[in-house]
């Protein structure tokens, strides 16, 4: 295992407390967009995150009262124009890579959304196992009005299973914003709170999950991506295994001597 002390990111903010990483994208004169450099960065830091022993859950947080208003239009946008087919495809695999990085990082991944969220902004905010938002955030899946196709960042595969087939259709064809009244109704917000508790709502949700036993967190994120390609039997055989594996941890040992005891259990990860 390694850790992430030393992680010193050119393209994005990056701290930890109390086992807790928070990101923010750090151009907010601009609504913090992306580029080139900050997609590879964000699925660098996600890729290490998988072998990380002091880092148990994740934040993506606004800077400046936006997320992430997706791929800057002059750094990105302007040269994908004049890119060749290779070098364009070379460019949505990496857009990619970070989704796969965000969704096989062995960590909880809690998005905390402020303003704007819109096209790669609305991609990491879907990739996050958890999300919470305020009555301020405007998430859109933007690819049409650039004239682009819906299917960005596996939006055509993850977000019909959070808001359903019929919503992810209506906003991956229409590119229309999505308000925070709309998310949290179609379940894609797992709260909506207001601003000045945003963050801390974030952090109590993933100190929450910190406490609790993370090893055991990992399997379950990791059986929530297995099992998306898995019938019934797959799964609850696949279950079935991670499940005893967690009954090897000590955390499972702790939380039965603790019952046994009355008392609360404290978890170690192990």
């Amino acid at each position: 295992m390694t850790t992430m002390a030393g992680l010193r990111p050119e393209h994005f903010l990056w701290s930890v407390a109390d086992r807790v990483a928070t990101i923010r994208l750090n151009r907010p004169e601009r609504k913090n967009p992306l580029t080139f450099e900050s997609y590879a960065e964000l699925r660098d830091c996600f890729r290490a995150l998988a072998g990380a022993s002091d880092v148990d859950a994740v934040i993506l947080a606004p800077n400046g009262g936006n997320f992430c208003s997706g791929g800057d239009v002059h750094d990105i946008i302007g040269p994908l124009v004049g890119m060749e087919m290779r070098e364009v495809l070379a460019f949505t695999r990496l857009t990619g890579d970070l989704v796969r990085a965000m969704i096989h990082c062995g960590r909880p991944v809690i998005a905390a959304v402020d303003g704007v969220a819109v096209g790669a902004g609305a991609i990491l905010a879907m990739a996050a196992d958890l999300r919470i938002a305020t009555p301020a955030a405007r998430c859109a899946f933007l690819f049409t009005r650039v004239g682009l196709a819906g299917c960005d960042m596996g939006a055509c595969a993850i977000l019909p299973r959070i808001i359903g087939q019929g919503r992810a259709a209506e906003l991956l064809y229409t590119g229309r914003a999505m308000t925070a009244e709309e998310g949290e109704r179609w379940g894609f917000w797992n709260a909506v709170h207001p601003p000045e508790a945003l963050e801390r709502e974030a952090e109590n949700l993933a100190r929450a999950i910190v406490s609790g036993p993370t090893f055991a967190h990992m399997m379950t994120k990791t059986q929530l991506a297995l099992e998306w390609s898995m019938g019934l039997d797959q799964a609850l055989e696949a279950e079935a295994q991670a499940q005893a594996i967690a009954m090897q941890t000590r955390d499972f040992e702790r939380a039965y001597r603790a019952f046994a005891a009355k008392e609360r259990p404290v978890f170690r990860g192990d």
